[in-house]
Order: structure tokens, then C-alpha cells, then sequence
């Protein structure tokens, strides 16, 4: 039972990290978002610095996690089955481009937006979770 509190624990733990990440480097900010993608105009570079700093860190941690038999808290890594590139990924990758580039969120940053209460976020939510839901039913779990 105390494995399991601490897993939970965890859980909460890097969810607020990664919140709070999220609110610094600004990728809550619609306006921010849309200024990095506008290369053309008047294009902001600084979140940049965003996957330039989580890239490595992701890396360093994932490479730690191999050479460990289990995770501290949990029976079995869960890593990713996907081994090639299918027209649900792609297709799935190219509706979040899109959906990124016109509304400026993507859902780790409108997860943390919510509690603003703000009527757009709460639909971009909203539509996401029912997006999710019908692709599942339509087209079934992911593999």
C-alpha cells in the first residue's frame, strides 16, 4: 500500500513540475505559441529554448531508466509499442499541427489553462476530450 501512495505521489509531483514548466517558458500563452509558429512575420524564437532544454532532459532520464531493472515505484517500465510509422500517426500528428498552429494550445498547456475558467479554453478541452472519445470508438484504442 505505501508503494502505491508513493507512485501517486510521483505522479502529482511531475505533473506540478511540468505544470509550472509549462507556465514559465510561456507555452500556456495562445499569442506566445502563434508568435513561434508565424516565421514569416513577426516570429518568436524563445520557445526554442522550451524543446531545447526538455529534449536533453527527457533523453538523459530515459537513458537512466534503461539500465534500471523496474522503475522505484512501479512493477514494469510502460514504453511505447508502436515500432513504425502508420496513417493513424501521421494523420493523429496532423490534426495536432493544425489544431496547435489555429488555436496556439496544445493539451498539457490547456490542462494547466483550465483554471483560468476561460470560455475558449474550456471549449478547446471540451472538444478535445469529445475528439478523443470518437476517434476511440471510431477507429478503436491505440496499439
Amino acid at each position: 500500500m505505501k508503494r502505491f501512495w508513493l507512485s501517486q505521489l510521483t505522479a502529482l509531483l511531475s505533473g506540478l513540475i511540468f505544470g509550472a514548466g509549462l507556465l514559465v517558458a510561456g507555452m500556456h500563452n495562445p499569442a506566445k505559441v502563434r508568435g513561434f509558429l508565424d516565421l514569416f512575420g513577426d516570429w518568436q524564437p524563445a520557445l526554442i529554448a522550451v524543446m531545447g532544454t526538455a529534449v536533453p532532459v527527457f533523453a538523459l532520464f530515459f537513458w537512466l531508466s534503461k539500465r534500471r531493472p523496474a522503475p522505484w515505484f512501479g512493477d514494469s517500465f510502460h514504453t511505447p509499442t508502436l515500432a513504425g510509422i502508420d496513417w493513424r500517426l501521421l494523420s493523429g500528428a496532423i490534426l495536432f499541427g493544425i489544431g496547435w498552429g489555429l488555436v496556439g494550445l496544445c493539451p498539457g498547456p490547456a490542462l494547466v489553462d483550465i483554471a483560468t475558467l476561460n470560455g475558449q479554453v474550456l471549449l478547446f478541452v471540451a472538444a478535445l476530450l469529445v475528439g478523443n472519445r470518437a476517434a476511440h470508438m471510431l477507429f478503436g484504442p491505440a496499439k
